[in-house]
Formats: structure tokens, sequence, C-alpha cells
């Protein structure tokens, strides 16, 4: 069955057809690793983790690449001065090079937790400067790009079709975004955007450079850093080669980031840079963006601190498909573990004798991941197989060949199975510490909930809810 995309570039779901028969060129925006990424971070791994998964489960053989942005992120005129990798060093008292090893560390720490496949090769901005300068050179070359005494910048006027991929008119598009510095009066174009930063003017100071062949009166060897668009042209290049079968990220790279790719790319290569781009949309908090600010900023830690298995927002992922807003609350959370502890314990169930997959079902499986990884569907049809009257080891047969795309280890469903204790058996401490938190509930005291939560975990049992209802268990 053909493999259904909506495509970004064209606008309209098309079929998926590889530039190498059965083989796929993956790229994927990583992370920029300065802090502590939150669960809308994760959200963008298990969505393209489905992609891989999928491909893989339909015969492709997949070369995925998922980059590490470790090195200045500067993307307004705001940040111009120090980027936040050097601010986050400076705040934690680390090398810049200690900073990103450290949440590189924490970031594929949860990854493996949510279950994610591991990319292909993970390369990191500072392990290819060389391949960076050498672009920046091919652009200047063939006199796609200039330098001044701050900066080589990209000549967006020497693009015919500079924001296809966005549909804006270039004079509505984010003006500044990743140009480096308006005060610089040699830049030619408010849309140019920096290949190369010199260590002059505001990033006199920068920590992070490297010599290079550019030349400005300002600095000597050419020293400086990457702009952030050119890493990413750069690193796909070398491990994917000059064009690209899918190339995925959020939906707000498309206008800036995303469009700056395709432009330096396919005047350094000369040839199409992606055929198709994916594009997901963002995960909120109680209908409303994520903000560190205010607080409504979650990490994985703060999930399995509430008591919930990764595996449990990895399903609550599934639910919605990739090119829609999905809505986190922990109400929805509890709902979603209510769902997969019913399937653990109904696939724990079935014993250990595996039959054979059935292929009424699996046809109805391939027929919702292949129209654009629609998981939603997916899941409906694992719902029907559930509830269906074949044999118990066809149905375990048939819903751990469908686990190879969902991920959420159906394999191990005997262990994840708890019994949970019987409240009035407790001692009298912890059934009055229950009752407490039941009631905080009922009075939607989330935050006394959560105390009493951490109490109870702290002298050894677990909370689980459904709705109001509150299962305990022996951790």
């Amino acid at each position: 069955m053909a493999i259904k995309i909506y495509n970004t570039l064209v606008r309209e779901k098309v079929e998926f057809k590889p530039i190498e028969k059965n083989k796929v060129r993956f790229y994927q925006c990583g992370q920029t690793v300065y802090s502590m990424h939150h669960i809308g971070n994760m959200r963008a791994m298990v969505m393209s983790d489905i992609v891989i998964r999928t491909l893989d489960y339909l015969g492709y053989k997949i070369n995925f690449v998922r980059n590490y942005t470790d090195v200045g992120h500067l993307t307004s005129d705001e940040d111009a001065g120090e980027d936040k990798i050097e601010k986050g060093a400076k705040k934690e008292g680390l090398s810049p090079q200690e900073l990103t090893e450290k949440y590189i560390k924490l970031f594929e720490d949860d990854t493996n937790k949510l279950n994610t496949l591991s990319p292909t090769h993970k390369p990191k901005a500072t392990e290819n400067i060389q391949e960076i300068i050498d672009m920046v050179q091919i652009l200047l070359d063939k006199g796609y790009a200039y330098r001044t005494d701050l900066a080589v910048y990209f000549d967006t006027s020497k693009v015919i079709n500079y924001t296809q991929l966005s549909g804006q008119k270039i004079e509505e598009n984010r003006e500044g975004a990743g140009t480096g510095e308006i005060s610089d009066s040699q830049k030619k174009n408010p849309a140019d955007f920096a290949l190369w930063f010199f260590k002059a003017g505001k990033h006199k100071k920068a920590i992070q450079y490297w010599s290079s062949p550019f030349h400005s009166p300002l600095v000597k060897e050419g020293e400086g850093f990457p702009g952030w668009h050119i890493e990413c042209s750069a690193m796909s290049k070398r491990y994917l080669g000059t064009t690209l079968d899918i190339h995925m990220g959020g939906i707000e790279h498309i206008p800036i980031h995303h469009t700056n790719e395709i432009a330096q790319s396919e005047a350094a290569n000369g040839v199409g840079f992606v055929k198709y781009w994916l594009h997901h949309e963002h995960l909120l908090t109680d209908g409303k963006k994520m903000s560190k600010s205010k607080g409504t900023t979650f990490t994985i830690n703060e999930i399995e601190g509430k008591g919930f298995d990764p595996l449990t927002l990895r399903s609550f992922f599934l639910q919605a498909h990739y090119r829609s807003r999905q809505n986190f609350t922990w109400e929805a959370l509890e709902s979603a573990q209510t769902g997969l502890n019913r399937i653990y314990e109904q696939v724990a169930s079935w014993g250990d004798d595996v039959g054979q997959i059935n292929t009424k079902f699996k046809e109805k499986f391939i027929e919702k991941i292949s129209d654009d990884f629609n998981t939603p569907q997916a899941l409906a049809v694992v719902s029907e197989l559930l509830k269906s009257d074949i044999e118990d080891k066809d149905k375990l047969a048939t819903i751990l060949d469908f686990d190879k795309v969902l991920g959420l280890k159906l394999n191990e469903a005997k262990n994840k199975v708890q019994t949970s204790l019987v409240i009035s058996e407790l001692s009298q401490e912890i059934q009055e510490i229950i009752t407490e938190r039941i009631k905080a509930r009922e009075n939607k005291d989330y935050k006394k909930s959560d105390e009493l939560r951490d109490k109870l975990s702290e002298i050894g049992y677990e909370i689980k809810d459904s709705g109001l209802e509150t299962e305990i268990f022996k951790k």
C-alpha cells in the first residue's frame, strides 16, 4: 500500500516515492542543548519516531539523522550579543562543552524512556565546523553570499523563490530573524541571514569560536562561529547527501529556519534540497502555549515524580495526529494511563502462546498508519482488535506486531501490570493520607494532592488515579 504524506512544500497529501527504492534519507531538526528540555520537545521526538517506525514496519531502510545544536543559537537581534549556550554555561559555571554534554545526556535519557529508536547519526554542530566552513565558501564562490566586517551573509535577493515553503511575501517575513545585527550598515537586504558571525561587534567576547578563511578587518584568521541555519544544511549534506527524502520539524521553523535551509542548500548544491517536508504542531498546556516563566512547561522527571510511566506520556501523544495541536493536562494523562493499563492487563491475560498475525486487522492497521501516519486511527484499530472474538494467541501476535509502530512495550505487559492494594488493609496513617488526598482532588486542590502523593512516595507507595478513583501500589 502506498504511503500518503502531507507535504508542506505543496500543501497537500501526496504519495511517498523515495529517491532510492526502499531507502529513506530522513533528517529531523534536533535539540539546542543549553537547558532542560520539556515534554513539548519530547512530543516532537515521539512524532518523528512514529514516522521512522512506520517506514521500517513497511519495509524501508532508513538513514535517520537528528542533530544537536551545541554552538551559537542566534535567532534574533535581541540575542545577538550572547547566545543561549554561552548564557547557560555562565549561569551554571560550566564550559560550553560541559553544558551541552550534560543536556545531551539528559535528552537521550528521556528519549530512551519514551522508547524512541536511536538515530543512525547524531551529529553535533561543533564536530562539523569544517563542513560548515566549506559550504559557506561555496556560497561565496557562487555569489550567493557576501562579507561585511561583522559577518558573512546569504544574499536572499539572489533566490527566485525564497519563500516557497511558507508561501509568504518576503516583506511579510519576520524581518531580522537569524540575520545578526540590524546595526550592520553593510548588510544588503533586511531578510539576509548570517552564515558566519565574526568575533567582533556584539560578539567580540564570544566563548565559542573557530578560525576560518573568511576575512574581516576586525578579527584575525576569520575568527567566529556559524549561524544556526547553515549548521543543519552542512550536517544533512554530510550524512545524507545533497537531496533528502524527508525533513521533519516544528511548524515554527517553516517561515525562517527551514526557508533558509532550502535557500542555502539549493544554492550551494545546485539541486533540490528536500522532497517531502513534514511539520508537527505544538503541545499546549491547559489550552495555552507552554511558558517557562508561567510554570507551564513540564519535564519527564516531573511526569515520573507524579507516578506516571513515561510510556503513558507516549501513549497520550499517540492519541493526536502529528499535524494537530494537542492539549496536555494532568487529567488527560491520567486518562491515558488508565487506557494503557487496561491494554497491558488484557495483553498479559492472553498468556505466552503467540499465534498468527490476523491479516484482516493488519491490513486495517497498515491502511491507517500509511495515511500520513495517523496514530489516532491506528489506535482505533487496536481497540477493535481487543474487542474482537479472534483467539487470544492470535490477538497477541497481532498486537505485538502493531507495537513495532506504537512502541508501547506491549511485550512487557506482564511486568507492567501491578496488583493494587486494599486500602482498608493498610495502616491507619496511610489510610488517613489517602483519604486527605482524595478530598483534595475532589476540591481540585491539586497542589495539596501532589504534596500528599509525594509524601506517600517517600514512604514507599505509588498512587494511580482514574477520574476520582484512586489505586495504591507498593513501589
